[in-house]
């Protein structure tokens, strides 16, 4: 059993832990109502995007005979996923699941074509060295609060592979914000724009009237459109990795509690166990020199 001594060490061990975690779950919860503002004020304008484009398409804008370069589809020999994850770990098994979810997605495309990945976060770029995948960029020490800014580099590489027939089809991967407590790995098709998905808004749009033409508007929009849905995935992801770190943390904030009070517990029967021995010896020295 151990001593008094080594138990008062591990408490003192286990309180400097808690203090610790909890000290990192109230910075993550700072970050995470933040994130989450960002991420809840963005969907309504990406939203609202996605209706005009689908008012362009039920306007006619996409003719067969003029094809945009993010909506030409063709046949698909070489794919590319960009993989978005947290730079820094302590976020439950948030960088994990989506790991799993890219590796899945890997495993299936390769047995079809070649796919080139790009990454963003350190956690999936070392995931993707391990397991050999063709790695093209690699994005790091992106902020916690990306801007769109921010995420121009990636969208710019993303768009100019696809543009110069590099590769056929882009997916993306990141992991959704649903609500604190939850978060969802996702890997969707990015490129090329699904005119299918636009025209399912094209039936609530508004009839505008277009200059110069409504073909242009469309050329115009499509690239902001496509950004639009790069910088969400990373609003997305920044949102939930801080509320599965503040989670996390709050959990290892628990946890360090309840060991505290098992090894309070572990310490009283050891000081109890020492003072019986320590009666117990008076006792028979009593007894010894009375004899």
């Amino acid at each position: 059993m151990p001593s008094v001594r080594q138990i008062r060490g591990r408490i003192r061990s286990v309180r400097n832990t808690a203090r610790v975690t909890r000290a990192m779950q109230m910075v993550a919860a700072s970050k995470m109502r933040r994130a989450q503002e960002a991420t809840t004020a963005s969907r309504p304008y990406a939203e609202k995007l996605r209706e005009v484009l689908g008012g362009l398409v039920g306007a006619g804008a996409v003719d067969p005979d003029i094809s945009h370069p993010l909506l030409e589809r063709r046949p698909v020999n070489n794919v590319l996923l960009l993989a978005i994850s947290p730079d820094r770990g302590l976020a439950g098994g948030m960088p994990g699941n989506l790991s799993r979810a890219s590796g899945e997605f890997l495993r299936a495309q390769q047995q079809q074509h070649p796919v080139a990945v790009i990454t963003v976060g350190k956690k999936v770029r070392d995931f993707m060295v391990r397991a050999g995948a063709d790695l093209r960029a690699s994005f790091t020490d992106i902020t916690d609060r990306p801007t769109m800014a921010d995420t121009l580099a990636v969208t710019h590489l993303v768009q100019q592979m696809y543009t110069s027939g590099e590769v056929d089809e882009v997916h993306i991967a990141y992991t959704r914000y649903v609500n604190t407590l939850t978060q969802q790995p996702m890997v969707r098709q990015l490129l090329p724009i699904a005119a299918e998905g636009l025209e399912d808004e094209s039936a609530k749009a508004t009839d505008y009237i277009y200059e110069p033409d409504a073909g242009i508007v469309l050329g115009a929009l499509l690239p902001r459109f496509f950004e639009m849905q790069v910088y969400q995935a990373f609003l997305e992801n920044s949102a939930s990795e801080q509320s599965a770190r503040m989670v996390a943390m709050r959990n290892a904030t628990e946890a360090a509690e309840d060991m505290m009070d098992s090894l309070t517990l572990e310490l009283n029967k050891a000081r109890q166990n020492m003072i019986t021995a320590e009666l117990l010896d008076l006792v028979g020295g009593a007894a010894a020199l009375e004899g």
